[in-house]
């Protein structure tokens, strides 16, 4: 399989997710790091470079995520998938709380573990954007 993703490709994701990561909604005109191109299925694990299969992702989350799929979420030690932009509504999984952002179900509470949504300058990023009226999901 080809790493290689088109420009067409490229930019049909970026305006798909109206330039915000598809995963914590921060719109990527804040952010000093260019977002990315996520492969939500890892190659690794069987993933395509088909538009289903590609989300746009900042920095951070991109990151966090690497190739997993999924995560143990203690007590239960069940392995619980991540929130799939292309199959998942987020608001299914997610609310805001404040600046935070809370799990709605355990796809939910896995990406949020992994990708890191609360860190304290996440929030404090999220709270100015918030204030401002430039974060998405209100």
């Amino acid at each position: 399989m080809s790493r290689y993703i088109s420009k067409k490709d490229r930019l049909a994701v970026k305006q798909r997710s109206n330039y915000c990561c598809e995963y914590c909604k921060t719109p990527e005109t804040f952010s000093f790091i260019g977002y990315e191109i996520d492969h939500i299925i890892s190659k690794k694990h069987g993933g395509s470079n088909e538009l289903s299969n590609l989300a746009y992702a900042c920095a951070i989350c991109n990151y966090s995520k690497g190739t997993d799929i999924g995560t143990i979420l203690l007590p239960s030690n069940q392995i619980i998938r991540f929130f799939h932009p292309r199959t998942d509504q987020w608001q299914e999984h997610f609310e805001l709380s404040g600046y935070s952002i809370s799990a709605k179900s355990d796809i939910g509470a896995a990406t949020i573990k992994i990708f890191q949504f609360n860190t304290f300058r996440r929030v404090e990023e999220r709270e100015l954007l918030i204030l401002a009226g430039l974060f998405p999901v209100q």
